[in-house]
């Protein structure tokens, strides 16, 4: 042990990365948690028999998993099994549907009979989607981004113009492809980073990489299984949790943190690492002089969307299901508009459904379904009332319900929403955001909030509001991130 002691706020993926890593370094490391389990935006609901993931649902990039075991010398399978899907998923337009292949080779005919010439060019596009994923992700994404001079190697200033930083994926994607599905499907995976296609960066395109090379993947037993093992391995590692706790204040004496006050107790730490809301935990922890963005800065940000979400058993069997379905049948111009340029809730929205029974047994009774759906929908919308979630829930059961061509309404036996202000109540979440902020030129890297304080100078930021950015796998980068800065500044 080095005898340091750290508090980290917040057991989401971020939190639970930061808390093993400090651990791993010989430190005494806290958790805090206000909710009664660790997972964050992950956590699971149960209830009469169904087991719903409440956040996170499609498991990418397995590499990044794989990676952040092998550094405590564990692996994957020690902790959870996982199942490549196949298909991937299936996308609804509006007169037909598509199943996306696990099999690159079954993809590529997909291409060709939409489009001509279209196969080649894919494999053209992933060859760049490639390089972008070696380098984003090995060379970018594991820095801390405190300065324009960490990015001064030589693989990322002779590759700038290969990683197509400003030029946005949309003009990227329509030099390859013309078909209005494909240019749909391709732009697909930005969806998660929280921002029009036409503002984000063809970097991104290694996103493209990850859904198509890297493939879709379940954990059984849910994304919850994820948290369970990261959980397990922060325990074996000595890490302590405080569960059922909420943090009132951060008191800080001459710009360095000294205790962290909760609702129960207070503890003394010689560092802080806050994997809460960025936003709450400087305008509601800290005092105004040790807050480091002022109210016009956070005015200023693009947020990623929020969600309206529904937790849905059925007392049936679906006829033929899928694991994850998209529904692209309406145009995304519109819905893209009422999350990003005129926030508002949208006129005709596309949505998200989960199937995960599909795959896995456990998660509903014997000869029942459990689904989720979900509507991308701007952050920081009011009147986010049990009535209009009740209007949208019945408009996109009754369009998946056209679809599919079997009935889901009357089969309703357990249904739970969730939406923006269901965010901030339990997660403190700015403007009732679900991913963080959106991976605009200017909100990437350095141009993100900072993963440590300018004003207090042992206390530490990660997760999605901080670098790299949105998602799982960015998560638990940031947890590494952020712990390798503690330690450089205690050294």
């Amino acid at each position: 042990m080095t005898g340091k002691s750290v508090v980290v706020i917040g057991s989401g993926f971020a939190g639970l990365s930061a808390a093993s890593f400090m651990a791993k370094e010989g430190w005494s490391v806290t958790v805090i948690e206000k909710n009664e389990t660790a997972g964050g935006r992950a956590r699971q609901l149960k209830e009469e028999g169904f087991t719903f993931d409440m956040g996170p649902s499609f498991y990418w990039m397995p590499d990044v998993f794989e990676k952040y075991f092998a550094r405590f010398g564990k692996k994957v399978s020690d902790y959870y099994s996982l199942e490549r899907l196949d298909p991937s998923y299936r996308i609804y337009w509006n007169d037909s549907y598509t199943d996306i292949p696990a099999d690159f080779q079954e993809l590529k005919k997909i291409f060709e009979s939409l489009e001509a010439g279209s196969a080649e060019k894919l494999e053209k596009y992933l060859r760049g989607a490639a390089y972008k994923y070696e380098v984003g992700i090995n060379n970018l994404v594991y820095k801390p981004s405190r300065s324009f001079t960490e990015f001064l190697d030589w693989q990322t200033i002779s590759g700038v113009f290969k990683l197509e930083v400003f030029t946005s994926i949309k003009k990227h994607i329509e030099k390859y492809f013309k078909h209005p599905k494909l240019r749909q499907l391709m732009e697909f995976p930005v969806l998660f980073l929280g921002a029009l296609p036409q503002d984000t960066p063809a970097l991104y395109s290694l996103m493209n990489y990850a859904d198509i090379k890297g493939g879709t993947w379940y954990p059984r037993g849910g994304m919850y299984a994820v948290v369970e093992g990261m959980y397990q391995l922060a325990l074996e590692l000595g890490v302590t949790f405080r569960f059922g706790e909420n943090v009132k204040e951060i008191l800080v004496d001459g710009s360095t943190a000294k205790k962290v006050v909760t609702d129960k107790s207070t503890f003394e730490a010689h560092a802080v690492i806050s994997g809460a809301d960025y936003h709450f935990t400087e305008k509601n922890l800290l005092p105004v002089r040790y807050q480091t963005y002022p109210d016009k800065y956070w005015e200023k940000r693009v947020m990623a969307p929020s969600c309206l979400m529904y937790y849905v058993g059925l007392n049936k069997k679906l006829k033929q299901p899928v694991h994850h379905s998209l529904f692209f049948d309406v145009p995304f111009e519109q819905h893209g508009e009422d999350i990003y340029k005129n926030p508002k809730w949208p006129a005709e929205p596309l949505f998200y459904v989960s199937v995960s029974s599909v795959t896995d047994d456990s998660v509903a009774p014997p000869g029942h379904e459990n689904i989720v759906f979900l509507i991308p929908v701007a952050s920081g919308l009011t009147n986010d009332t049990e009535e209009l979630r009740e209007k949208y829930f019945q408009i996109i059961a009754r369009r998946m319900e056209k679809h599919i061509g079997e009935s889901i309404l009357d089969s309703v036996v357990y249904k739970k929403t969730y939406s923006v202000s269901d965010f901030v109540n339990d997660y403190n979440s700015f403007r009732g955001n679900a991913y963080g902020l959106a991976n605009t030129l200017l909100q990437t890297a350095i141009f993100r909030p900072a993963c440590r304080s300018n004003k207090v100078k042992n206390l530490f930021y990660t997760g999605q509001l901080t670098v790299p950015g949105p998602g799982v796998p960015p998560s638990l980068i940031s947890g590494e991130v952020v712990a390798k800065q503690v330690i450089k500044a205690f050294k």
